[in-house]
Formats: structure tokens, C-alpha cells, sequence
């Protein structure tokens, strides 16, 4: 079993979701395209709720780091909120944001034009459906960020992922997914249960995937679950580094 580490926060039950809306995937994809307003700018609520968390541990996790990454990649950016506040809290690191809903590409464009962040690339079209995704972005990169997307996408995701991860990062660079999971076996929650429940209703291939089952995957990719860190509302921050 994984050691986890406890940050001691209160939770807020609210979260439970990317921000997107959770709906039956169109056109083979797992999150749904919308039509961006302001400016082709989208909003996922849950970003206001959960990014100075995600914030804190990440920047504890560079801080002890020996060689600070240099160069990051996030994958499945969403509306590109939350690269905003990456872009404006790590502002050492280069920030790639990614994504492959035509509509988030355009949302993520949008925020970065009015952010204006230098560390801010324009955003890259990525697509973690396919194995080959690591190919088409350049390495090696330091850090990979996601957050949000394992429990709304199947599992050969979650594989593509990790295996793309081990070829992508750098010795010693991190992967750091954030979302919801069950620990060894356990799902923290009643509300992380029934939120399972909900996901697998809407599409049997997604679900709230496992620490020790995703840690067994990324060990055969050359990555080793460093830390396990709960985060609110029963949420869980995975940090893995490759060897």
C-alpha cells in the first residue's frame, strides 16, 4: 500500500467533476465542445474552488525539488483557467497547455491573450486518445500536469497517459494528476462512491480509477508514485517521477 500524506484541509463535498459537464461523449471523445462566450473564453466553476490547493502542493512539490523543472506540460487544459494561475504562480517555469476539444483550444487562446503571461505557450492540440500523443509535443519536459481527467475518460487513457509520461519527462521530472480516486481499495467517501456510480451510468468506460491500480501501470513505465496527498471535497493529488 502507498504512503499518503494528510494535509489536514477542510473538504468541501461541492466538487466532484472537471468543471465540464459530465454528459455521454460525442463523437468518440470524452468531453463534450461548448460554445465559449466573452471572447471565446469558457468558465469551469470548479477552478475557483480547487486551484489554490492544487497551487499549494505544487509549490511545495518544486520547492524540494533539487533542479526546479524548468519547462511543463499540461494535458487536457480544459477552458485554460487553470494554466492561467500556473502561468502566474511558477513564473520560472514554461507553461505548454494542451488540449483536444476544438472549444477548449479557443478558451485556452482567449485567457491567454487577456493574461498576457510570457511563460504562457499558445496551446497545442493533444489528443490522449490516441498512444502515440507524446510524439506530436516537444521533450523532454520537466513537469506534466493534469487535473481532472482520469474519471471522465476511459481507462486506455489513463494507460496512454503513463506511458506516454515515461518517454516524455525528463530523468527525474514529475507527473502530477490531480482528481478523484479511490485509495487502495478504499473510495474515502460515500460521495465518491455514488460519484462512481453516476459516472459509469453516463458511460460505462469511465469511473474513478485507483491509486495502487494507476501506480502499477506507471511502475511499468519507468514512474514511481512519490506522494499521495488528500485534497478537499475527497479529492486526491497523485505525484509520480520517473527514475
Amino acid at each position: 500500500m502507498l504512503g499518503i500524506e494528510e494535509t489536514g484541509r477542510k473538504t468541501d463535498m461541492s466538487e466532484k467533476s472537471s468543471g465540464q459537464s459530465v454528459a455521454p461523449r460525442r463523437s468518440g471523445g470524452w468531453i463534450p465542445s461548448d460554445s465559449g462566450r466573452d471572447g471565446g473564453k469558457l468558465c469551469a466553476p470548479a477552478v475557483e474552488r480547487n486551484t489554490a490547493p492544487i497551487l499549494e502542493v505544487l509549490g511545495s512539490l518544486i520547492a524540494e525539488t533539487d533542479s526546479p523543472p524548468r519547462n511543463a506540460l499540461e494535458l487536457a487544459s480544459g477552458s485554460g483557467e487553470h494554466a492561467i494561475a500556473f502561468a502566474r504562480a511558477f513564473p520560472d517555469i514554461v507553461w505548454q497547455p494542451s488540449e483536444r476539444d476544438p472549444a477548449g483550444l479557443d478558451s485556452i487562446a482567449a485567457w491567454r491573450a487577456e493574461a498576457g503571461h510570457d511563460n504562457l505557450l499558445q496551446p497545442v492540440a493533444v489528443d490522449l486518445d490516441a498512444e502515440s500523443w507524446f510524439q506530436h509535443v516537444a521533450g523532454p519536459v520537466d513537469l506534466l500536469v493534469t487535473c481532472n481527467l482520469l474519471h471522465i475518460s476511459p481507462w486506455h487513457v489513463t494507460l496512454n497517459l503513463l506511458a506516454g509520461a515515461g518517454q516524455l519527462l525528463s530523468p527525474g521530472g514529475i507527473l502530477f494528476v490531480y482528481g478523484c480516486f479511490s485509495r487502495a481499495g478504499d473510495f474515502v467517501s460515500d460521495s465518491n462512491r455514488s460519484f462512481d456510480q453516476s459516472l459509469r451510468l453516463r458511460d460505462p468506460a469511465w469511473g474513478v480509477r485507483d491509486t495502487d491500480a494507476v501506480a502499477e501501470i506507471a511502475s511499468a513505465n519507468g514512474l514511481a508514485v512519490s506522494r499521495i496527498v488528500p485534497m478537499p471535497a475527497n479529492n486526491t493529488a497523485l505525484l509520480l517521477r520517473r527514475a
